[in-house]
């Protein structure tokens, strides 16, 4: 049974390539049948399409064209064909003296209906849009002269700037610069998503980046990349999915799971708050929060809903021991570790020992830095989630990061070594489980980029994962913690537009999760 168009367009939003997969379906199209020339056509009309929709002749009507020798340039020929026939007005740059068959055919048909050609760059400085057709997926060199001048030259000039799958001279797995790189205002993804374009390292230079569907079939991915591909792009319709937002009429608050926070200091106060914040607007049922005794009143105070636990403290008011009435065992989940100061190693050290689902974060990072990172993970009898930014990945994990070149690889890699799930934060933010599965959360905002923004994502996914555990739930792990990472982006985005540009502050982004859920399930149900 053919699955219907929408959800087979949610399930290629998921899927994510390297370019030697995105080559082997390409093949696997043509062998069955589909000629070269008629899948250039089928691309690059609908690439046509978006691009009038994007600009429209009432605001674009020049439009410059670079054009490179391989079936990239071909696209962005035909592009300029029908673009033309539509009443744009084309000027070519082809730097390159030798075309593929195809490529060049198109060229001279372009040349032959009077569209001018240039091997010099100058004259495309009066379009009103660039359209970058150098180089696809296929590039893993370094760009040299002139090719290199040329983009120079184009990235500083004002007009918008749309590359075709990826912006030229980024490598399409790793998202380096190869030398240099078009900077993109828009890129058209065609196909599938290619995994360079979801690397820290490309971000800058990809802009709004979107999927040109062009009917790759489901069949044709499955063979490359099996059932479940290893690595997938978050979306909102699968972390909305993965959510506990059914609850059964006869549920109680037991049975929603009960979070234990062991939080913060004399110190860092604010990291207990946050954190606390964060779990309670996980919807989880019994909230809990272990604290310094001096922090139990202000905690109290801001959390009435929470049972606040004071705690000994040491002399500099960290948490000195843990209550002998409090079992650990007793909880469904634990999230440890923000503004805890490594003085409270002996706590960290209790935590893992225990049986618990367990998020750690922050100090409760550091100290386990401490240790012997792999050693002690593997001792752990319950699933564990690390939420590391890359200096704490560094300090965990300083062999796999050392020479680190791709940080989807340096996850994986941390992963399967821990047994633990790893959640890399990011512009990107990047998710491995033991078994190598990877999730990409495509969306953020450098508004999130301030302090006390990753406590805010250690309490709600602490309270997340909860209440999975408690309903026994059958979603993954993985699938609750990409879900908590894209709700935590949401609400940034959300709160970055009431804000300035000087970022978002956590408290005010605890405030914005709530509302940005409810938004983003108002616009999937559209």
């Amino acid at each position: 049974m053919n699955m219907s168009p929408q959800d087979r367009l949610e399930q290629l939003q998921r899927i994510v390539v390297t370019a030697a997969q995105m080559r082997s379906i390409e093949q696997r199209i043509f062998d069955a049948g589909m000629p070269v020339a008629a899948l250039m056509e089928k691309v690059s009309g609908r690439i046509a399409q978006r691009i009038q929709a994007l600009y429209p002749q009432s605001s674009v009507r020049k439009i410059g064209v670079l054009i490179g020798p391989g079936h990239n340039g071909g696209d962005a020929l035909v592009v300029a064909r029908e673009l033309y026939f539509k009443g744009y007005e084309i000027r070519l740059c082809c730097p390159v003296s030798r075309l593929k068959d195809l490529t060049a055919a198109h060229l001279h048909y372009l040349e032959n209906l009077g569209v001018s050609c240039y091997q010099s760059v100058e004259p495309l400085q009066e379009c009103d849009l660039l359209l970058d057709g150098l180089f696809g997926f296929g590039l893993d060199r370094a760009l040299t002269k002139p090719i290199s001048t040329l983009i120079d030259l184009v990235n500083i000039w004002d007009m918008p700037r749309l590359s075709i799958d990826l912006p030229s001279g980024l490598h399409a797995d790793t998202g380096e610069v190869l030398g240099t790189a078009i900077w993109a205002t828009h890129t058209l993804c065609l196909g599938l998503w290619k995994l360079g374009l979801l690397q820290d390292e490309a971000l800058d230079y990809v802009g709004q980046a979107e999927l040109i569907d062009f009917d790759v079939p489901i069949a044709d991915v499955s063979a490359v990349l099996g059932k479940t591909p290893e690595v997938q792009r978050v979306t909102p319709q699968w972390a909305i999915a993965s959510l506990p937002l059914v609850r059964p009429a006869s549920t109680h608050k037991y049975k929603m799971g009960h979070l234990l926070v062991v939080c913060g200091s004399r110190r860092y106060a604010g990291g207990a708050l946050l954190t606390g914040l964060g779990a309670r607007a996980s919807g989880v049922g019994m909230l809990s929060i272990a604290v310094p005794e001096s922090l139990k009143s202000t905690l109290s105070a801001q959390l009435p809903e929470a049972l606040i636990i004071g705690c000994p403290e040491t002399e500099a008011g960290a948490i000195a021991e843990l209550p002998a009435s409090l079992v650990l065992s007793s909880f469904n989940a634990i999230a440890c570790g923000p503004g805890l100061t490594t003085e409270a190693s002996p706590i960290v050290q209790q935590i893992l020992d225990s049986e618990s689902f367990l998020v750690l974060d922050a100090d409760g990072l550091n100290i386990l830095a401490q240790q012997e990172t792999i050693p002690t993970l593997q001792k752990r009898q319950a699933p564990t989630i690390l939420t590391p930014h890359l200096g704490e990945f560094k300090r965990l994990f300083p062999d796999i990061a050392e020479g680190m070149s791709c940080r989807i690889t340096a996850v994986r890699q941390a992963a399967k070594q821990t047994s633990a799930i790893v959640l890399l934060k990011g512009a990107r933010v990047t998710i491995s489980d033991p078994q190598g599965r990877v999730c990409i959360n495509p969306e953020s905002t450098p508004a999130l980029a301030r302090g006390g923004s990753g406590d805010v994502l250690t309490g709600l996914l602490g309270g997340l994962v909860a209440q999975k555990v408690a309903a026994s739930a059958s979603t993954s792990l993985l699938d609750i913690v990409q879900s908590a990472v894209w709700w935590h982006a949401q609400a940034g985005r959300l709160a970055a537009q009431t804000r300035t540009v000087l970022g978002v502050d956590a408290h005010t982004l605890t405030d914005f999760l709530i509302p940005a859920l409810a938004q983003q399930m108002k616009v999937e149900e559209k």
